[in-house]
């Protein structure tokens, strides 16, 4: 009867240092997220105006708002950072660059870097600026196979407009 207390006693600590291992296993394979400014160096910007809003740029002592990019507007070329979003696979985040109240360029700074999302975003993200040209605003369709990437790249095409206070819409 002592042997068979003393294997069970055995059998429970086999079982958990097992289950001590497996968890630590599990712990440090668990991917965590890739979005926002603490994942390192990968081409991201901190969100918001990049150049000044042309040559009556608002000086320290002045608002933000001071030099609106909006439409019909007269301030000179802005050029302003989308906020860095995830897409699930990796960090999504634009550039865009208004001019004469219309957006002129619009960059994509940060995008996924593996292999799969190289092949998708080869595809997405040009049609993806087309379509941000053309309709002049954020409110662009999805693109279909690259859906989650459609969404980030519009959130941060949204983020710069805002920080361009650019009226946007069609």
């Amino acid at each position: 009867m002592v042997n068979g207390g003393s294997g069970w006693r055995m059998r429970r600590i086999v079982l958990g240092l097992a289950g001590t291992v497996a968890a630590v296993v599990l712990l440090f394979s668990y991917r965590t997220s890739t979005a926002g400014p603490s994942r390192g160096p990968v081409g991201e910007a901190p969100p918001g105006i990049v150049t000044p809003l042309g040559p009556a740029a608002p000086d320290a002592g002045t608002s933000p708002g001071a030099g609106s990019a909006s439409r019909g507007g007269t301030a000179g070329p802005v050029t302003a950072n989308g906020t860095v979003e995830d897409n699930g696979y990796g960090p999504v985040q634009v550039q865009v660059t208004i001019s004469n109240g219309r957006i002129v360029e619009v960059t994509a700074v940060a995008l996924p870097e593996d292999g799969h999302s190289r092949r998708i975003n080869s595809g997405a993200v040009p049609r993806l600026r087309r379509e941000v040209l053309a309709a002049q605003s954020a409110q662009v369709d999805t693109i279909s196979g690259a859906t989650l990437t459609s969404e980030a790249y519009a959130r941060s095409v949204q983020a710069a407009l805002d920080a361009a206070h650019f009226g946007g819409g069609a």
